[in-house]
């Protein structure tokens, strides 16, 4: 496939499932009462708001990426407000908030292994010999059915990705959510204290990155092997 048309893919799955993480966001601070996002035109699915709000991460980035990386994939980022005293009186929905982007991008996990199974079952799609970002399954022939393997191949990978990187617990990430369900006490008060600090917040998201680099691999090689593990497949 060519380069443009890999590109225009990646982009669609990329700000589908960045819109659907923030508006997961928007949508529980929402119901736990906090209208912040609402209130901005933010609580919704389409996709012109948050590209408003965030050209840098929504735009730039992501084509950047794409390019840097020699067509391999694409990353990027978007952003919802929210109200930090909502926040701070109401702890635990606040944490349950700030999961949703996470949790959403996790059904979309699900949603393309579904549709990877479905194809297969209908012959458009079968598993490929070895797997990367782009053909986490294979199409039978060329056509509609390779554009559609590359497009639910993209949505498993991406969607993955966004998953576990947005889970490491290290502020700005949502993963710092989970302090609250985890610590208690002295314990949770001495972790909100260093998601606070200036250095931690200065360095977190290449922290994260670090961090990522380790356990991406193996957690995205067992999600394969979940995947395919009904039909005897195993990758290594």
């Amino acid at each position: 496939m060519e380069p443009l048309q890999l590109c225009i893919i990646w982009y669609v799955v990329f700000v589908f499932s960045t819109v659907f993480h923030e508006f997961s966001h928007a949508f529980v601070a929402q119901k736990f009462g906090d209208h912040t996002a609402t209130h901005h035109g933010l609580a919704t699915l389409n996709p012109i708001p948050h590209i408003q709000r965030t050209p840098l991460g929504m735009v730039i980035v992501p084509l950047l990426s794409f390019i840097g990386t020699n067509f391999s994939w694409m990353i990027g980022w978007a952003s919802v407000p929210y109200d930090p005293y909502w926040a701070q009186r109401y702890p635990k929905q606040a944490a349950l908030m700030g999961l949703a982007g996470p949790a959403a991008n996790l059904i979309l996990v699900i949603v393309a292994g579904i549709l990877i199974h479905i194809g297969i079952s209908a012959g458009l799609f079968c598993a490929p010999g070895q797997t990367d970002y782009t053909m986490v399954v294979e199409a039978t022939r060329d056509g509609l059915p390779k554009g559609l393997a590359i497009l639910v191949s993209i949505m498993f990978s991406l969607n993955l990705l966004l998953c576990v990187f947005n889970l490491i617990p290290i502020t700005p990430l949502d993963g710092t959510a989970l302090a609250e369900f985890v610590l208690k006490g002295e314990a949770l008060y001495k972790y909100r204290q260093l998601m606070m600090h200036p250095t931690v917040r200065a360095f977190g998201i290449f922290a994260a990155w670090l961090i990522l680099d380790f356990i991406f691999g193996p957690i995205n090689l067992l999600a394969i092997n979940v995947l395919y593990f009904f039909r005897g497949l195993s990758y290594h």
